[in-house]
C-alpha cells in the first residue's frame, strides 16, 4: 500500500509551491479547521447533526476508536452535504470537499469491538444507517485536535477531540428493510447482498456493516470502516460476477470514459469471457509520486485477483454493475490516471462513482481489442505503451479456446 506523505503540502511534498499555486490548498484548509477550533473550544459539549458520519478505527483492536462526525451547530438537512459522495460528483471540487469535511469535529469515543447493543440501545450505531441528519450532543473532554486527516479509503476528516458520551437527540429514521435486517439472524454477507438488490445506498450499507448492524446476532462487531468499505465491494461484486460469468459476450469492444477531481478513466470491454486487468498510471507531481508511475493488478474468470486493493474493489464493482445491468460478460481492461490535480487523497468513494458514470459514457466502438487499446494509448495525457504492460500483453498473446479449435478445423 502506498505511503501518503506527513508533509503538510501533499502536492508539494513539503516543498514550497512547487505546484505553482500561490497559496498551498491544504494551508487554506487549515485555517478552516482553526476557525472550527476557535468555535468550539470553550465549550464543555458540541451539538449538531450527523450527516450522517462515522468512522470506525482499526489501531488498538479490539479496543477501537469511533469518530462521530458532526459540523458543530449546523443541524437538520443542512447537514447532510457534509458527507454526500453521491450527490458531489461532478458537483464539488476537491477545495470544496476538503473545505467541507474539515469544518466537521470528529467526536472520538473509546469503545470494544464487541459493545455493538450499548451503541444500538443509545441509537448512536443507528444515526449512522439513518435516511435523514439526525441531532446529537457529545459531552467532551480534553482539548481539540486541529488537524486534517487523510487516507486512501476514506474520507478526509477534520479536528478531533475525545468525546465522554455522546447522546443522540433526533430519532433516527430507518428504512423497513433496513430495520429487519438489523434483526434478522442471518450472515452479514446474506444482509449486505439483500439491501443493495433492494436499492439501499451503499454507502449506509457500509455503516450498517462497520457498526455491527448485520451478521448473526451472537457474533456481532464493529468492523473498522477500512475493511468495511472493500468488504461492501467485495461481497456485492462477487455475487454480481456470478451472475456475469453465465451471461453471453459482448460482441464489439468497446471503450468509455470519464473524469474527475483529476483522476481520469478509460474502460475496455472486449468480445471475451470475463477477465479483468487494473492499470494505475500516476503523473509526476501526482499524490504519491514525483515520476511516472505504473502498477497493475489482473483478475481471472473465477474472480482470483493478483492482491486486495480498495480502489480495485471500487472500480469493479462499478465494471460489474453495468454488465449485470446489460446481461452480457466481457474482458474488461480499466485505466486509471492520476493527475497533479489529485493534490489531496478523498478516500475511494470518487473512483466508484466515476466509473459508474464512465459506464453511461461510451466513447468508441471498434472492431478489435489491438485498436481499442491503441485509442486508449492515443488519449493517454503521457505516452504509455499499454501493449508493453504484463497485464495487457497477456491477453493480446492468449490463445481462447474457440480460436484454438478454429484453427484446428482449418487444419
Amino acid at each position: 500500500m502506498r505511503k501518503i506523505p506527513a508533509e503538510l503540502c501533499v502536492r508539494c511534498k513539503g516543498n514550497k509551491h512547487l505546484c505553482g499555486l500561490s497559496s498551498c490548498p491544504i494551508v487554506e484548509r487549515f485555517r478552516t479547521i482553526v476557525n472550527i477550533t476557535l468555535k468550539v473550544s470553550a465549550k464543555e459539549s458540541i451539538d449538531g447533526s450527523t450527516p450522517p458520519s462515522v468512522v470506525v478505527g482499526e489501531s488498538s483492536y479490539p479496543r477501537v476508536s469511533l469518530l462521530f462526525n458532526v459540523p458543530p451547530g449546523v443541524s437538520g438537512e443542512d447537514a447532510r452535504e457534509y458527507e454526500n459522495p453521491k450527490d458531489w460528483w461532478g458537483k464539488r471540487s476537491i477545495y470544496e470537499i476538503l473545505n467541507l469535511r474539515s469544518s466537521m469535529i470528529s467526536n472520538v469515543l473509546k469503545t470494544k469491538v464487541d459493545d455493538v447493543w450499548k451503541l444500538y440501545e443509545r441509537e448512536i450505531s443507528l444515526t449512522t444507517v439513518s435516511e435523514n441528519p439526525v441531532l446529537s450532543m457529545s459531552k467532551v473532554n480534553g482539548e481539540i485536535k486541529p488537524s486534517l486527516k487523510f487516507d486512501g479509503y476514506l474520507m478526509p476528516r477534520g479536528p478531533s477531540i475525545n468525546s465522554a458520551d455522546i447522546k443522540v437527540i433526533e430519532n433516527p429514521k430507518l428504512s423497513r428493510l433496513m430495520e429487519k435486517m438489523i434483526f434478522d439472524d442471518v450472515k452479514a454477507s446474506q444482509g449486505v447482498i439483500e439491501l443493495y438488490k433492494n436499492n439501499h445506498d451503499l454507502y449506509k450499507i457500509i455503516n450498517a456493516l462497520s457498526m455491527g448492524l448485520l451478521g448473526r446476532k451472537k457474533s456481532r462487531k464493529l468492523v473498522p470502516t477500512r475493511w468495511a468499505i472493500t468488504a461492501v465491494d467485495s461481497v456485492v461484486g462477487k455475487d454480481l460476477l456470478s451472475k456475469v460469468r453465465e451471461y453471453d459476450s459482448i460482441n464489439e469492444v468497446e471503450v468509455y470514459f470519464q473524469q474527475y477531481l483529476g483522476n481520469i478513466f478509460h474502460v475496455i470491454l472486449y468480445p471475451s469471457s470475463y477477465r479483468v486487468a487494473w492499470i494505475e498510471i500516476w503523473h509526476p507531481l501526482s499524490l504519491w509520486s514525483n515520476e511516472l508511475v505504473i502498477s497493475e493488478l489482473s483478475e481471472n474468470y473465477w474472480g482470483v485477483y493478483d492482491f486486495m486493493d480498495g480502489g480495485y474493489m471500487a472500480a469493479r464493482l462499478a465494471v460489474l454493475e453495468s454488465l449485470e445491468n446489460r446481461k452480457r460478460s466481457a474482458g474488461v481492461i480499466i485505466v486509471r490516471e492520476i493527475t497533479k490535480d489529485y493534490f489531496a487523497p478523498l478516500g475511494n468513494w470518487h473512483i466508484r462513482e466515476t466509473v459508474r458514470r464512465a459506464m453511461q459514457n461510451k466513447i468508441a466502438t471498434l472492431d478489435s481489442l489491438s485498436k481499442g487499446i491503441e485509442f486508449v494509448e492515443s488519449r493517454l495525457s503521457k505516452g504509455v505503451n499499454l501493449k508493453s504492460l504484463k497485464s495487457v500483453n497477456g491477453i493480446l498473446t492468449q490463445r481462447t479456446i474457440d480460436s484454438f479449435l478454429d484453427y484446428q478445423g482449418k487444419h
